[in-house]
Order: structure tokens, then C-alpha cells, then sequence
């Protein structure tokens, strides 16, 4: 269903040459720190993106590398450590990293081949290391989920001593042993901080006791857990991205989240991660549209496909108010579709930085939910002679904009502009961005 507020239409913008920089006046590229071995082939692309103190952490298909920020125009890579295993998502708390595995290995070892998911020796999960010393981190600890870790979620317990672990999976089939339908659940690992050693399952609950979203029409993947879960601790909620649904959670209880309330959308293919604004009364969901692979900002598609979706939060439940969708064509050989963001820190305003995959990166206001609106992009042209590629992640971290690009590397950028000005004065100690503390 249509809705009046729907952002900018698109428009249409001339094909750009391979590396053709553009961006709004308000936008620079300040670095761009290339690939390197280990992580150069084709299969090595880069994922998510975590940051603590001057330091950031980028996930590679192959592992990942820590870069010292201080001096966020020039990045310096600290380490690289391999450790093969899709998508390596990565995030930080303390000392500890941790790495989501959702491809089969024949062991839980950095040093693993290819596995099969039709082997039950076959290993995915999570992957704990010891980053006390970032020049050699240390792998210390591997837990195996049902269905392997797409993505997962930093959850604080009440009493400062652990760490939850929301694990995202989907994906079953009755020919996995480990893998067998219905799923339609997470997985939840504890970690004692003073004791990552100890961390253990604790609890797989149930999010969709009926299936969940199955029988729509235009869906890539029908509901079977969830791709990616958001927390907002200080309210107890949690936002989960569920391929076929969009829902809230109540995690009172850390081991034990209940679904509260759930939503779907005709326009919506797949359910794929959600942003909390600063008070936690609204949820911006994306739809991965063709799953990151396809060119979907396009006149024929349209704008409320490949989208955000922004939802007020309203007594529990989720009122949609709009979609948000990049207000400039790519061209048929550009991967472009709404992936991983976060917000600006801009009191009083609702403000996101977010991934486009080719399509750049987009800064765009939703203050008013009905009404949303660009306020600045970064993009490149196709990239040749692949047709897959872009930023994976884009997101604000202590006055710049931090973008993981699949295949040219790690970006900074920094925005000029009174409307975000004053968030370069909020400064964070880490940042996940699946776990959202209000500024």
C-alpha cells in the first residue's frame, strides 16, 4: 500500500565511469585504505564494521583487521588476522571480538576448509578472540549454533559481568543434520567477561511458534529465524529483522526474548536488519531486495521496493510512516539495495548514515517520520569488471562516517553541515551497531 508520505521520488543520473567519485558539497572522502593480503581475491570481501576507543574492526570474508583511528584521515592497519569463514560480522566488547560463521567448515579452527552442511561434523558459529593486545589477537573460543551465525547481537546483562550473544540463523533444510526445519529461532550464548572461555548456549527460543511469514507472494526467503536483531537495552526491546516479518521483542529477560508484536509488508522481499532513532519510538527496517546481489535502484523497480520502511513506535505496536529509498538511479550493472547503518548523533533530530552497496552511501533525515529526506551521499561508479560490490556498512563513529566496502577497502568520510555539525561533539567509547545506547 502506497503511502503519503513516501520519500523523494527517484531521478534519474548519468552512468559514472569506474572510480568516478561523487558526492554532495557537504560530503569529502578524507582515506581510503586499499585491501591487502591476505584479503585481495575475489572471495575475500569485506563486512561488517565494529569500533572501541581509536580503534576500528572490519570483518572480511577471510578475517579481519584492526585499524588505528586516531587520526581518522590516516587510518593504520594494526593487524590482520585469517580466519576464514562467511561473513565474519564482527563486534567488540572489552578485550573480547567475536566473529559470526554462517558457511559450513570442516573444523572450528582458522585454518578450516570448506565444509558441508549435510556433514554433521561440519562446523559454523561464533568465533571468540582475545584482542587485549591488537597487534596479536589471540583465538580462544568457538561455539557452534544450529544453522551456523548470519549475524549476531551484543546483548549487556543487568549486572556488568557478561555479555549475551543473539545469534541469527535461517536458512534450514531436512537434508542438514544441524540444519533442520523448522528453525524459527535464535540462539543465545553467555559470556562471562572475566571467563570468555566459559561462554556456553543458554537458551534457543522460539520467535515464531506459528512459522511466521511463509505464504507471501514476492518473498525471497519466508520466515525461518532472523537475519539481524537490534537492542535497545535501556528500554528492554529489541527490533528483529525476520526475513519475512518485521517484529519487537521484550528482553527483560536476557535469555528468554519474547515477541511482542509483528508486522509484515507487501513491498517488503526480505526483512534484513532494523535501526532504533535515540529514544527508542521508532524502527527504521530495510528490505535487501534480491538479496544484495541485484540492481533495484532503478526507475522500474520504484521507490518503495529495496527500501526502508520508518515505523513509529505507537502503545507496542509498529505504525509505518514511509519508505526511504536513495533519491538517484544506478545503472542495470550496479548492485543497489538498503543495507547496514546507523544513526548521527544530532539531538532532537533523527539522522541515519547507511549503505547502499554501489549505490553509496546516503545521509538522510527522518525527523519527521511521514517525510523523510536526503541530506548528503557519497558514491563511485560501477565497479569493473565485477558487477557486485559497494559499501556493506556505513556508520558515525566520533565525528566521521566509517563505510566497509566490499572490495576497495575501508572509507572515511566526514560531513560538513549545520544539520550534523553538533554530533561531532558526542563522543562514544565503542560502537555496535546492533546495539543501540541513546546519546
Amino acid at each position: 500500500m502506497a503511502l503519503a508520505g513516501v520519500a523523494l521520488a527517484l531521478t534519474a543520473s548519468p552512468v559514472h565511469a569506474a572510480e568516478d567519485v561523487k558526492t554532495s558539497s557537504n560530503v569529502k572522502l578524507l582515506a581510503n585504505v586499499p585491501r591487502q593480503a591476505p584479503f585481495k581475491s575475489d572471495s575475500a570481501l569485506n563486512s561488517d564494521l565494529a569500533f572501541q576507543g581509536d580503534y576500528a574492526y572490519q570483518g572480511n570474508f577471510n578475517g579481519f583487521t584492526i585499524f588505528n583511528i586516531k587520526n581518522p584521515a590516516k587510518p593504520a592497519v594494526v593487524s590482520r588476522v585469517s580466519c576464514p569463514g562467511s561473513q565474519n560480522d564482527v563486534s567488540v566488547r572489552g578485550g573480547l571480538l567475536f566473529l559470526s560463521v554462517d558457511e559450513s567448515r570442516d573444523g572450528d579452527s582458522c585454518k578450516s576448509d570448506d565444509g558441508s552442511p549435510n556433514d554433521k561434523a561440519s562446523w559454523e558459529g561464533i568465533r571468540i578472540f582475545d584482542i587485549t593486545d591488537k597487534s596479536r589477537p589471540r583465538y580462544i573460543k568457538a561455539i557452534e549454533t544450529r544453522c551456523g551465525s548470519h549475524t549476531h547481537t551484543l546483548v549487556p546483562d543487568k549486572s556488568g559481568k557478561a555479555v549475551y550473544v543473539y545469534v541469527s540463523s535461517f536458512g534450514p533444510a531436512a537434508e542438514f543434520p544441524e540444519c533442520k526445519p523448522p528453525h524459527d529461532k535464535i540462539s543465545i550464548i553467555k559470556v562471562p567477561l572475566d571467563r570468555p572461555k566459559a561462554a556456553k548456549i543458554v537458551s534457543t527460543p522460539v520467535l515464531f511458534g506459528d512459522g511466521g511469514n511463509e505464504e507471501q507472494d514476492n518473498l525471497l526467503e519466508s520466515t525461518s529465524g532472523c537475519h539481524d536483531i537490534t537492542v535497545f537495552p535501556a528500554k528492554n526491546l529489541a527490533a528483529g529483522a525476520c526475513m519475512g516479518d518485521g517484529v519487537l521483542m521484550d528482553i527483560s529477560d536476557r535469555e528468554h526474548p519474547k515477541v511482542t508484536t509483528t508486522v509484515t509488508d507487501e513491498n517488503f522481499a526480505f526483512w534484513h536488519s532494523a535501526t532504533f532513532n535515540n529514544t527508542g519510538t521508532k524502527v527504521i527496517f530495510t528490505d535487501e531486495l534480491g538479496g544484495g546481489m541485484s540492481a533495484t535502484c532503478n526507475a522500474s523497480i520504484g521507490p518503495e521496493r529495496g527500501a526502508d520502511a520508518i515505523y513509529d513506535i505507537q502503545r507496542g505496536k509498529l505504525v509505518k510512516k514511509a519508505y526511504y529509498k536513495i533519491p538517484r538511479h544506478q545503472s542495470a550493472t550496479e548492485n543497489c539495495v538498503a543495507h547496514n547503518g546507523s544513526l548521527i548523533p544530532v539531538k532532537g533530530k533523527d539522522i541515519m548514515v547507511q549503505a547502499w552497496y554501489q549505490g553509496g552511501i546516503s545521509i538522510w533525515d527522518f525527523t519527521n517520520s511521514a517525510k523523510p529526506a536526503e541530506i548528503g551521499y557519497f558514491e563511485r561508479g560501477p565497479l569493473k569488471p565485477r558487477d557486485i560490490g559497494g559499501s556493506w556498512s556505513a556508520y558515525y563513529y566520533n565525528g566521521h562516517i566509517y563505510s566497509s566496502d566490499m572490495f576497495r577497502g575501508l572509507d572515511v568520510l566526514r560531513i560538513t553541515d549545520k544539520r550534523t555539525d553538533p554530533a561531532a561533539k558526542v563522543r562514544l567509547k565503542a560502537l555496535n551497531a546492533q546495539t543501540q545506547y541513546a546519546y
